[in-house]
């Protein structure tokens, strides 16, 4: 029987005689590196030859009739070989790119040179759901491969909720846009992942839920389907939900009432005094404990601060977590209110929400955006909405002793809401301040 060790060298072999199909354009110019290696061989040979002529006999005799021309022939050996393995890898190489890259951009050595750079990113941990944690990522994959996202899994409206109710799946609606968020795959795949059915039984069933759904049934465990969507869609570093348990977001307002449902919380339209999960004590990821342990920078929102932000938060382990973890965490407020959620909130309200909700601090930082809204038509639309532009109360939050980011992170192209560029950039300066022993991250 043929063991391990055998199986895994015959597979290797395989993927190395693909490389010399027909119509790649590599089996000559690697066969030309052949020969300038040989070449580049002898030239070695008859170096040796002329040094140890004792070693070499008849070689060394040959090239002793020469006289003083006997060390022309080496040089040319030498000098011909090496010429023919550098244009030999030359050309490979851009066979190699013309195959990958058949419009010439990128071109091979501008991807080696940005996955190497992000390949030595910093470590990365986003915790948030919806809009606003897709919209962060989007920025940061600039930065880094080294990623994690940790995504809410209690969304009970649309799509999600549909599935959810119907197979007792976890909503994958949040996992979806964030691996779409950090996709590498082609936009076509992205925007298939993205693609809503507009009528029939599938109604509004975005395809990349139904997907992750198909997948959570064939896999049987909610992990090991987006680690299979993650390589579908190439993404650069990893996504994973706080919990792996069914849970239900449950929220007290201000009067005592009580609801269940995230997405029945912000329509009940009253000030929220707490959200709780329901059960209270599903555990969390080892591998999102390990990540934030590990991290060289964490970050917390945007994102609907009572159904998407805190919640992450309230599964038993993360916020003790945090507290312990050795890099910055920064708190990236919203920069428009959430009519049902925080109606009238500035940034204190916001941290002060967060604090009440884990019991403490758990940041060291707050980024909040200075720019004002001056697109005056989507202004009033939002104002209509009851959505208004969150006071930075920069001197405030200084008070409380967070160390305050202002930065201009607004993106006014169809909705208010952060540019990724700006956001991501803010961020990663924020790090290198914050832990100046690591050297900046260019964006790539």
């Amino acid at each position: 029987m043929r063991t391990a060790a055998s199986r895994a060298l015959g597979e290797q072999v395989r993927r190395w005689r693909r490389w010399l199909v027909p119509g790649i354009g590599i089996k000559r110019w690697l066969a030309v590196v052949g020969a300038g290696i040989v070449v580049l061989s002898a030239g070695t040979v008859t170096v040796a030859a002329l040094e140890v002529p004792a070693a070499t006999g008849a070689l060394a005799r040959a090239l002793g009739r020469l006289g003083p021309w006997a060390w022309l022939v080496p040089t040319v050996l030498l000098l011909g070989g090496g010429i023919l393995v550098l244009v030999g890898v030359r050309a490979t190489l851009r066979s190699i790119d013309r195959v990958l890259f058949p419009t010439g951009q990128p071109t091979l050595v501008e991807v080696l040179r940005r996955q190497r750079t992000r390949g030595r990113g910093p470590r990365i941990v986003a915790l948030g759901g919806g809009t606003g944690l897709s919209t962060l990522l989007r920025g940061l994959k600039a930065y880094s491969s080294n990623i994690t996202a940790v995504v809410t899994v209690f969304d009970d409206g649309g799509s999600s909720g549909r599935l959810r109710r119907d197979l007792g799946v976890p909503p994958p609606g949040d996992l979806r846009d964030c691996l779409v968020a950090l996709a590498e795959a082609e936009p076509l795949m992205t925007r298939l992942f993205e693609y809503r059915f507009p009528g029939g039984a599938l109604d509004g069933h975005a395809l990349g839920n139904l997907f992750i759904a198909g997948l959570v049934g064939v896999t049987g465990d909610l992990e090991q389907a987006v680690r299979e969507a993650s390589r579908v869609l190439n993404i650069r570093g990893r996504v994973l939900p706080a919990t792996a348990r069914d849970v239900v977001l449950v929220a007290e307002f201000a009067d005592g009432s009580v609801v269940e449902g995230e997405s029945a919380i912000p329509r009940v339209r009253k000030p929220i005094r707490r959200v709780a999960l329901r059960p209270p004590d599903v555990p969390a990821l080892p591998e999102v404990l390990e990540a934030i342990g590990e991290a060289d920078l964490i970050l917390i929102g945007p994102g609907s601060l009572f159904t998407s932000v805190i919640p992450n938060l309230l599964v038993p382990g993360i916020a003790d977590a945090l507290r312990g973890a050795r890099a910055p965490r920064i708190y990236i407020c919203n920069v428009m209110t959430q009519p049902g959620e925080t109606d009238g909130f500035t940034a204190v309200d916001h941290v002060r929400a967060l604090e009440a909700a884990v019991g403490g601090r758990v940041c060291t930082h707050v980024l909040v955006n200075t720019q004002l809204p001056r697109n005056a038509e989507l202004l009033r639309r939002y104002h209509a909405e009851g959505s208004f532009p969150v006071d930075p109360d920069l001197e405030p939050l200084a008070r409380l002793g967070y160390e305050v980011v202002a930065a201009a992170v607004i993106s006014e192209e169809e909705v208010l809401r952060h540019d990724p560029r700006r956001l991501a950039r803010a961020v990663m300066r924020t790090a290198a301040w914050a832990a100046p022993r690591r050297k900046p991250i260019a964006a790539t």
